[in-house]
């Protein structure tokens, strides 16, 4: 009997029809978008990520971080008489000493709203204690507080890259920190009383976010499925993380694997559209040679298209595998913000959002210097929704979108993301994109017309 199913028929001379013609005008398209900058074959690497090499990003030593490769140095100020100016959309590169706070200015204007990221790096070796991190606070010029956040090692207790932000929120009902003027980006350390003597380098991020294009007040967030889902399954690809924010590697919907050695730090970042819900479990794998027991051992934390805290999970090991996943968390809506949980208010924009996966080095001393085995399990529940309709743009541009190359960097099954969000995403990402796509469908037009005259 003949085996009924999909068939792709070819014509006399090579050229496709039905089927083949739709396979082959898909893979044109596909090609078309890996050779637009930043763009891949579908589950394909990208060959450099932010300017950094991504096979020099991945075999990063423990205690090494991968700053922007245009990040400029800039010099913190002891008082806001003498703080340097930070432009929006760049990033820069400072030094936090053991105590003491520094300034920064920002002059903002009155519509949009504004965040200041601020990521710590101890250098390798750096004692530090459970309350010992970063705080990051945004002031306006009457010392008024706008923001303050502090980000701790926790039961680590192992020196690694965190961050805090500063956000100066823009028509929010508040009389504080509203209008055009100069606002201050203060750091220091989470807890004087515990920080560590050594002086830590920064990376400083500023992000502004233009206003909505219409004057309706928006809606508070609706309810959403809290729910956990099963964590994703399959054979894991190896995709080695970045070095830092700048340097992280592309994740999509799949199961993704990771070899770390005690001390060291791997960045990941996952596209994340309007409408969608993220979730990640990360699974150590066991170690036959493990003789006692580690306290946060693995951590995970994720951080929002700005490099905003969201939220950090994190597992003790004492040689048996074990795994943990992030707490659930709501849809991507601009709405989050006027939520009052903070892990709601933090899931405010679509964009890529940073898994960030630390060894702590105290492993090495249970279970030797040898790298461990993690695992990431990823999923991107929903389909992509319409963004809120901004007036402007962000700075630095693109903060805000997810664009075909970004989904087809990331890689991994699609999942609940659909068959044609690829193609959807080539369609609108950009003139070029476009035409290349609706060059393909000419093509396939005008010969489907030729073969129905033969």
């Amino acid at each position: 009997m003949r085996r009924r199913g999909r068939t792709t028929r070819w014509q006399r001379g090579g050229r496709p029809t039905g089927a083949g013609a739709r396979v082959a005008v898909v893979t044109a398209v596909l090609c078309a978008v890996a050779a637009m900058p930043g763009g891949t074959a579908a589950g394909g690497e990208q060959g450099t990520y932010s300017g950094v090499n991504a096979a020099a990003s991945s075999g990063a030593s423990p205690g090494t971080y991968a700053f922007a490769p245009d990040a400029r140095s800039v010099t913190g100020a002891a008082g806001t008489a003498d703080a340097p100016r930070l432009e929006a959309g760049r990033t820069y590169r400072s030094s936090l000493p053991g105590n003491g706070k520094l300034y920064y200015r920002l002059d903002l204007d009155a519509t949009s709203d504004a965040y200041g990221s601020v990521t710590a790096i101890p250098r390798a070796g750096t004692e530090v204690s459970a309350n010992d991190g970063i705080k990051v606070s945004l002031q306006d010029a009457d010392h008024s507080s706008c923001s303050v956040q502090a980000t701790r090692f926790g039961t680590s207790r192992s020196a690694h890259p965190v961050a805090a932000w500063g956000t100066r929120e823009a028509s929010r009902g508040s009389v504080l920190c509203q209008g055009a003027g100069t606002y201050y980006l203060v750091v220091e350390r989470a807890d004087a009383a515990t920080a560590s003597p050594d002086a830590w380098d920064l990376e400083i991020a500023v992000v502004t976010e233009p206003r909505l294009k219409s004057a309706e007040a928006p809606k508070a967030p609706e309810g959403w499925d809290s729910a956990s889902p099963q964590p994703m399954t399959g054979d894991p690809v190896e995709r080695p993380g970045g070095a830092g924010f700048a340097s992280a590697r592309p994740l999509g919907q799949g199961v993704w694997r990771d070899d770390l050695t005690p001390g060291q730090t791997a960045f990941y970042k996952v596209p994340v559209d309007w409408g969608q819900q993220l979730y990640a479990t990360a699974e150590l794998g066991g170690s036959s040679g493990a003789s006692g027991y580690v306290s946060g051992a693995l951590t995970m934390t994720l951080y929002n298209p700005v490099r905003g805290y969201v939220q950090e999970r994190n597992t003790g090991y004492d040689g048996r595998q074990v795994s943990y996943a992030l707490a659930v968390l709501p849809p991507v809506r601009y709405a989050n913000r006027y939520a009052i949980p903070e892990q709601v208010r933090t899931m405010r924009f679509a964009g890529s959002y940073y898994l960030v996966v630390h060894l702590a080095a105290q492993v090495a001393d249970e279970a030797g210097q040898g790298p461990r085995r993690v695992t990431l399990h990823v999923r991107v529940r929903g389909a992509a929704q319409a963004g809120p309709g901004y007036a402007g743009s962000s700075e630095p541009r693109g903060v805000f979108d997810v664009t075909a190359g970004d989904l087809v960097a990331a890689g991994g099954s699609g999942g609940d993301r659909g068959s044609d969000t690829v193609m959807t995403a080539v369609a609108v990402s950009g003139i070029g994109a476009g035409t290349v796509l609706l060059g393909a469908l000419g093509v396939w037009t005008v010969a489907a017309r030729r073969r129905s005259r033969e």
